[in-house]
């Protein structure tokens, strides 16, 4: 169903208010139980996945390649200034939907699925993209499922959708009830818990002994892994570091580049 509007302060398009708002998006979203994709190929991996459509929000000239997979959706067209107007930025690729979440699978379902034996779980870690980026890494290589911290940003918040193209749509997670019993839990499933530091002083990852199943440990983009789940752990392990690089003062990588050389690391046999 199309409904066309001309007004960027239309009461019909509460559900794209005042993007860049972090914190009113993220209590927006989750009183009214949405996430934005944004974008043909995000918005039909949503689609793909499940997700529900509540409204879809596009111009003209996007609404034919969508036209497939939208079926009797509510569909607000509008211009290209007054997109611009809603959003507060140019959305380039034309398109936003807003998609009704679902409930999140539990911990043990996701620790007791999938082929490979690998999970990530990720402690603390805030920033939206990264978080975006590193399901994106763990769904190419092959990862099975990821398990946040209760304080880990929101998978489905826009920007992490974004960054991910859709990968988030295509990886299992859930999320810790717990930050004090998690990896207790993760354990008792059967799971080899291994740590990331920088330390090098540790076991590098790609010479440590794998068991059939095993959990990375992933730590906030600051501090890294808390103390606790480090001495929880049931090994550390380290990306080792060039001496050169080291000798300059580049003693380690950003969480991200680091979860793809681990999820690398994890794959071997």
């Amino acid at each position: 169903m199309l409904e066309y509007v001309t007004d960027a302060a239309d009461p019909r398009l509460a559900d794209y208010t005042r993007l860049r708002d972090v914190e009113l998006r993220k209590s927006l979203e989750a009183s009214r139980g949405l996430f934005l994709a944004e974008g043909e190929k995000v918005i039909r991996r949503a689609i793909g996945a499940g997700y529900p459509i509540r409204s879809v929000l596009t111009t003209r000239r996007r609404l034919d390649p969508l036209a497939d997979v939208l079926g009797d959706a509510l569909v607000y067209v509008v211009s290209d200034e007054v997109m611009s107007g809603i959003a507060g930025f140019q959305v380039h690729r034309g398109a936003l939907a807003s998609m009704a979440r679902v409930p999140l699978p539990s911990m043990e379902s996701v620790l007791a699925g999938g082929s490979s034996g690998r999970v990530l779980v990720l402690e603390d870690l805030v920033d939206h993209g990264n978080v975006g980026a590193i399901f994106r890494c763990a769904a190419a290589l092959g990862v099975d499922g990821i398990i946040l911290s209760p304080r880990c940003a929101d998978p489905l918040y826009r920007r992490a959708v974004k960054v991910s193209m859709g990968a988030v749509f295509s990886i299992p997670y859930a999320r810790m009830d717990n930050w004090f019993t998690g990896l207790e839990q993760i354990r008792e499933a059967g799971y080899q818990t291994l740590a990331l530091t920088p330390d090098q002083s540790t076991t590098p990852i790609d010479t440590v002994k794998l068991a059939e199943r095993v959990a990375l440990l992933l730590g906030s983009e600051g501090d890294g892994l808390s103390s606790r789940w480090l001495e929880e752990a049931d090994e550390p392990v380290c990306i080792p570091m060039s001496p050169a690089a080291m000798a300059a003062g580049v003693d380690s990588l950003n969480v991200v580049a680091a979860a793809a050389i681990a999820c690398h690391g994890l794959m071997r046999t």
